[in-house]
C-alpha cells in the first residue's frame, strides 16, 4: 500500500463529507505524525504497536483527551481503508482503546461572577461578543465565523451555519445582547468583509477577529476583573441559568447544538438551584401527604 497515495485520497474523503478545514487539518496532521513514528508498512500495525505508540504520546505529555484524539484520527483512517479502499487489513485500534477521562463538572460563573466581567468590559464590540456568548450559548469558534447575513436584529434570531459537527441551528437573541449588538453595528468599521465581528487595529484591521483573538480578549478582562474565566464558561453559564429556570433539557440541547441528551445532561449536576427546589416541592408534597404521622405519638418510641 502506497502511505502518501492512502493518506491523500483519506484528505479527499474528509472534504467530501464536508469536514471543516480546521478537523481535516488536525486530522493530516494527527496521521503525518503516526506514519513517521511507526517503523513498519501501515498494514502490519498491531494492537502493541498502537499500545507503544500511545506510550510515546504519553512521554511527550500529552493529555489523554489529546492522545485520544489521535487514537480516534487512526481508528477512522483504518475504517476508511477497509471500507472505501477494500484493503483486506486488520485496524489496530480496537473498541476501548482510549484512554479514560476526568469528567470534571462544567464550571459555570454566579451572578456575581457576571457582573463583575460586564464591568470591566467597556468597548463596544467586546461587550456585543461575550453578552451574545453568554446569552445564546454559542461556542467561540461559531462566534468567529458568524456573517451579518446570519443576523436578524428584528425577530431576534441568529442561523448558525455549519456548527460543531457540520450542523446547522437557529439560536435567540435576548434583550440586552441585542441591544449589545446594535450598539456595535452603529460603530462597526467600514470593511468589505462580510464577518461580523472586526479586528479594529493593526496589519489585519477589518478582518474577521480570530478565536485566538477573541479568548485573548476574555483573558484580558478575566484578569482585570480578579476572575478567570474562560469563553466556554459563558456558555456554560447560559445552560446552567435556563436550568435553574425549569427550562426544558431538549429546549437547552437545541440551543447549544449538543447531538445527544446524555451532554445537555452533565449540566443538571451543577444546577443546584433546580436541585434544590425540586428537593424541597418533592418534601412538602411528601410532608403533606404523611401529615397524620405528626399527631400519632409513641411511633418511633415505643
Amino acid at each position: 500500500m502506497e502511505t502518501t497515495n492512502a493518506i491523500i485520497n483519506y484528505r479527499r474523503h474528509l472534504k467530501r463529507r464536508n469536514c471543516s478545514a480546521h478537523t481535516i487539518r488536525n486530522y493530516m496532521n494527527m496521521l503525518k505524525q503516526f506514519v513517521l513514528w511507526i517503523d513498519v508498512p501501515l498494514e502490519q500495525a498491531t494492537r502493541e504497536k498502537l499500545t507503544d505508540y500511545v506510550d510515546f504520546l504519553l512521554d511527550r505529555k500529552l493529555k489523554p483527551k489529546t492522545i485520544n484524539c489521535h487514537i480516534g484520527c487512526i481508528r477512522a483512517f483504518y475504517e476508511y481503508l477497509q471500507r472505501e479502499e477494500v484493503l483486506k487489513i486488520t485496524n489496530p485500534v480496537r473498541k476501548r482503546f482510549t484512554l479514560r477521562l476526568p469528567r470534571p463538572l462544567p464550571r459555570f460563573l454566579n451572578d456575581d461572577e457576571v457582573r463583575r466581567l460586564f464591568e470591566v468590559i467597556n468597548k463596544v464590540r467586546d461587550r456585543a461578543i461575550f453578552m451574545l456568548m453568554l446569552r445564546t450559548g454559542l461556542r467561540v469558534e461559531e462566534v468567529s465565523r458568524l456573517t451579518l447575513g446570519a443576523i436578524d436584529l428584528k425577530r431576534k434570531k441568529i442561523f448558525v451555519n455549519q456548527g460543531k459537527g457540520g450542523k446547522d441551528r437557529v439560536v435567540y437573541i435576548s434583550s440586552d445582547a441585542n441591544r449589545a449588538l446594535i450598539d456595535y453595528l452603529q460603530c462597526r468599521p467600514l470593511s468589505r468583509s462580510r464577518g461580523l465581528f472586526l479586528v479594529e487595529k493593526g496589519t489585519c484591521r477589518g478582518a474577521p477577529i480570530s478565536v485566538r483573538g477573541i479568548q485573548k480578549r476574555i483573558e484580558y478582562y478575566s484578569k482585570k476583573a480578579g476572575l478567570k474565566i474562560s469563553c466556554h464558561q459563558l456558555r456554560h453559564t447560559m445552560a446552567t441559568q435556563l436550568l435553574n429556570v425549569d427550562t426544558n433539557l431538549s429546549t437547552i440541547q437545541d440551543l447549544l447544538g449538543h447531538g445527544r441528551v446524555t451532554t445537555t445532561q452533565r449540566y443538571c449536576r451543577v444546577s443546584n438551584l433546580k436541585v434544590q427546589r425540586d428537593y424541597h416541592r418533592a418534601m412538602e408534597v411528601i410532608m403533606q401527604r404523611t401529615q397524620p404521622m405528626h399527631g400519632r405519638t409513641g411511633l418511633y418510641h415505643r
